[in-house]
């Protein structure tokens, strides 16, 4: 094991020990019982999926719609995309003003309306039953398609057939919604060709402030704060955006859970050029599986959700965007190896303006050494200026 593997799994263990003080304080138990670890299996949620009947999202429930990416999975085929979607209960069935109160404490703040009202919008989704078999059914490009059942966490996931795009970047589809369903009831599906570039960013700590190193950085960041993007980053990617074809893709790949979707969307669509965002279902319902998400298995589940980018756009030339706060290094070097010819440019951000245990040797050069061990130095590049990057994005598609 190397010393940066060791010192991450102990920085794991002791994030592991506020996760639990973080949890206590919340006092789960006091709240519901389901803010304890889900014992659902992924068999389980598969079954769910093969059951034709379920139910129909109604009046009363809450549905997201996940923005999506087409694709062709042979050049003369159907276009096709993965539809997403997360359905709720419209309210919570759990004491919300004592978890306010609690991340108030957390948080060292002052009990306001206007804090409050942050928190208890943010938070919602962590306290809401999930809405199981649920099928929701949209419009898309003159099409009626219909998503579900969802699985025990309200999930939905299809890959489906979708309209020819007639020569747009993007369509927008809506629900069928019967009166009183809210939630995100609109989504966009990003057409990509087989061939061309693509940028797939991670979010937290590369180009949005989370404070991924510190528990209750995160709870802030997250519940308190207005979302803030990284220095330099917006204006990076407006440049990459313009100098790219206008057809190019844009993935943003977060171990945040579903949960944080909206606020996630809401903050790229302020900052961001357009594209799909993919995060974590984490087998926790609760504020400690936040925590846990952004800081246990980051590598194995970004690797995981690469190679499903790659099974839609094997001949698509990646460039992968990080940062040193996680694992971004260690799964951007195992998927370059794992998908030769793939990957063409890993671009990691050294995160040096945060205070954070272990951030010294997260940043040292031996780590990004031994993660890009083999790979071509001109391949991978750790930046502390976004504006560095530019140029050698346009290197790399000069080059390939």
């Amino acid at each position: 094991m190397s010393s940066f593997k060791r010192r991450e799994k102990e920085n794991l263990n002791q994030l592991s020990l506020l996760s639990e003080a973080a949890s206590l304080l919340l006092d789960p138990k006091a709240i519901s019982p389901q803010l304890k670890q889900l014992n659902r299996s992924k068999a389980v949620d598969r079954l769910s999926q093969l059951n034709p009947w379920g139910r129909s999202a109604s009046g009363r429930d809450t549905v997201w719609l996940f923005d999506n990416t087409a694709f062709k999975a042979t050049p003369d085929g159907p276009w096709q995309a993965e539809f997403v979607a997360a359905i709720f209960k419209q309210y919570p069935d759990r004491r919300e003003s004592e978890v306010v109160d609690k991340i108030l404490d957390i948080a060292n703040l002052s009990d306001t309306p206007a804090e409050r009202a942050v928190i208890d919008k943010r938070l919602r989704p962590f306290l809401t039953d999930a809405r199981p078999f649920t099928k929701t059914r949209i419009r898309h490009g003159g099409k009626s398609l219909q998503l579900g059942p969802a699985g025990l966490n309200g999930i939905s996931e299809d890959i489906l057939e979708v309209a020819d795009n007639r020569g747009h970047t993007s369509v927008r589809a809506q629900a069928v919604a019967p009166r009183g369903m809210n939630g995100v009831l609109e989504m966009q599906t990003f057409y990509a060709g087989p061939e061309g570039w693509a940028i797939l960013s991670d979010i937290d700590d590369t180009i949005k402030v989370t404070l991924t190193s510190d528990t209750i950085g995160i709870i802030r960041e997250t519940f308190i704060h207005p979302p803030t993007p990284v220095a330099g980053m917006p204006e990076l990617y407006a440049d990459v955006q313009d100098f790219l074809p206008v057809d190019t893709p844009w993935f943003y790949l977060s171990a945040s859970p579903y949960q944080l979707y909206p606020f996630l969307k809401g903050f790229r669509d302020r900052y961001f050029p357009p594209g799909t965002i993919i995060v974590r279902d984490p087998p926790w319902d609760s504020i400690t599986g936040l925590i846990a998400s952004l800081a246990f298995g980051t590598e194995e589940y970004k690797v995981d959700r690469m190679d499903k980018v790659n099974s839609w756009l094997p001949k698509r030339k990646m460039i992968v965007i990080g940062d040193s706060t996680q694992s971004d290094p260690e799964a951007y070097g195992r998927i370059y190896r794992e998908k030769p010819g793939w990957v063409k440019l890993i671009l990691i951000r050294k995160v040096t303006d945060i205070a954070a245990v272990g951030i010294e040797e997260k940043n040292d050069d031996k780590r990004f050494e031994e993660a890009f061990k083999g790979i071509p130095r001109h391949v991978w590049h750790v930046f502390e200026e976004p504006r560095e990057c530019l140029r050698i994005i346009k290197d790399a598609v000069r080059r390939g």
